[in-house]
């Protein structure tokens, strides 16, 4: 089958569509808004006739949409995350009403919650922040086109891990600055008292590798996790052992303010679990992983980063 993948040329879109190409006769076509794609497509100022002229011409089985603005100025955040979502939506229902499509949703669109609690995908969502809104608004969209018969599934993604993580994350910040200052240097973060549930991106991939082949009708809403809280220290020290630092770790300050509004959370994975997916990749395996891929990246010389992510 032809798989449409949006956004592939960024973290999660990359290791989504080199998965997807294990799959015995599926092609996959990346589309992005960087020269690197196959196919430029920019939710962010695509018009519903538009993308579903275009769909038509394409004609792909399923369409998975990976493209989003975790940073940037609001008119950034609401085109790529509400509005993108809501004409992907539109134009698949006008130009290929069979198409399945599976949208990344974030964990951030459920905001704080209680210490110790796991958060199910019936818990209603009370994001804090730009990104955690507009992704709900994104997720509302294709939520709402699935209750009208649309055959559609969010994927909500907790805290994303593994190689290529970008710097905008926590993990990929260190990575680099890890590697800036030497294995004898000292790095200063902020608090990293916080509980996130990570999860590896190249688990990620095989979550949408899954719901691509399930039967229909799937859940509106899946989360996608490691099912268990950790602390952010726990990426720290992960890090430290995979670089064989011997510096000083030194935390200052009250941390993110995310971090501050959202001490915890953890999810319920157990509807991903039904459907015959759970994670295998580590916490210290991610981010081994992540380490290694960075010093070989920085061996073979620099390359462009992406400033979209899902």
């Amino acid at each position: 089958m032809d798989v449409l993948v949006l956004g592939a040329t960024g973290f999660l879109g990359g290791h989504i569509a080199e998965h997807l190409r294990t799959f015995p006769g599926a092609r996959v076509l990346r589309a992005g808004h960087s020269a690197a794609a196959d196919l430029r497509i920019d939710l962010a100022n695509e018009t519903v006739e538009g993308l579903a002229a275009l769909l038509a011409d394409l004609r792909p089985a399923a369409v998975v949409n990976c493209a989003g603005a975790v940073t940037g100025d609001a008119l950034l955040q609401t085109g790529l995350n509400a509005r993108g979502p809501a004409v992907l939506a539109a134009a698949l229902r006008a130009a290929l009403p069979g198409t399945r499509l599976v949208h990344l949703g974030s964990a951030a669109e459920y905001g704080a919650c209680e210490h110790g609690s796991s958060l199910a995908e019936t818990a209603a969502p009370r994001p804090g922040g730009l990104y955690g809104a507009t992704k709900l608004a994104g997720t509302l969209a294709v939520a709402d086109a699935a209750a009208e018969g649309q055959d559609a599934v969010v994927l909500r993604v907790f805290n994303p891990i593994g190689p290529g993580a970008p710097g905008t994350s926590l993990a990929g910040r260190l990575a680099a600055e890890l590697r800036r200052v030497g294995p004898d240097g000292t790095v200063t973060l902020g608090d990293l008292s916080a509980h996130r549930d990570f999860v590896d991106a190249r688990d990620v991939a095989r979550a949408v590798g899954t719901v691509l082949t399930a039967a229909h009708p799937l859940p509106p809403v899946v989360n996608i996790a490691g099912g268990e809280a950790r602390p952010v220290r726990a990426v720290a020290d992960a890090l430290v052992a995979a670089a064989r630092f011997a510096g000083r770790i030194e935390e200052h300050g009250a941390g993110s303010e995310r971090s501050a509004a959202v001490s915890w959370q953890q999810a319920d994975i157990s509807t991903a679990r039904a459907l015959g997916w759970e994670p295998r990749t580590t916490l210290a395996d991610s981010l081994a992983d992540l380490w290694h891929g960075l010093k070989a990246a920085a061996e073979d010389g620099p390359n462009d980063s992406q400033g979209r992510a899902a």
